[in-house]
């Protein structure tokens, strides 16, 4: 199930006097940000069109002062799914794998894909079980070996679990026989 907007980058803090501000693209070349034109925010109530300059710093049409520009720190960039270019054979894209169901190689119902998150380790699936509980796994081909979008859903090979007993996690004096 495709979402209609896609996350493509953030407004970050402005850069000088003149407007310009620090952008933040989650696109996989950082300057197609600019190739999609004017780009809205999360309730697609205000466009922003964008000139890319140097270091990761942009212009935003109707953005001529600091003021203005530290107004839209934290603004996401989002822009519709059709005007991105489609994805070549064996790629998709990672929004497009929201809301498929999750199964594992056995057929066991994990449930759905509720969101794909990367906080810079690499992405991973948050999978919302059929029992309500939250599941994450990493995306990597060996955790995540089959990706049908056609049929609409993700085969997962969840890694062993880890399990550690509370106790590991009580501050222990450095100092003490039992410290580590």
């Amino acid at each position: 199930m495709a979402q209609r907007r896609i996350l493509v980058g953030e407004i970050g803090r402005p850069h000088g006097v003149r407007g310009l501000v620090r952008l933040r693209s989650f696109t996989a070349e950082p300057g197609a940000i600019a190739d999609y034109g004017p780009l809205t925010d999360e309730h697609g109530t205000r466009r922003f069109a964008l000139t890319l300059l140097a270091d990761g710093l942009a212009r935003i049409e109707g953005v001529a002062d600091r003021d203005a520009a530290a107004r839209l720190t934290g603004t996401r960039l989002y822009v519709e799914r059709e005007r991105l270019p489609p994805a070549d054979e064996e790629e998709f894209y990672l929004a497009d794998l929201i809301g498929l169901s999750a199964e594992t190689m056995a057929g066991e119902d994990l449930g759905t894909v509720r969101n794909v998150e990367d906080h810079g380790a690499g992405p991973y699936l948050a999978l919302h079980g059929p029992d309500g509980t939250e599941r994450l796994v990493p995306f990597t081909r060996a955790a995540v070996p089959v990706v049908d979008l056609a049929g609409g859903r993700v085969v997962v090979a969840p890694p062993g679990e880890v399990s550690i007993p509370p106790e590991q996690f009580e501050r222990q004096d450095p100092g003490s026989e039992d410290a580590a």
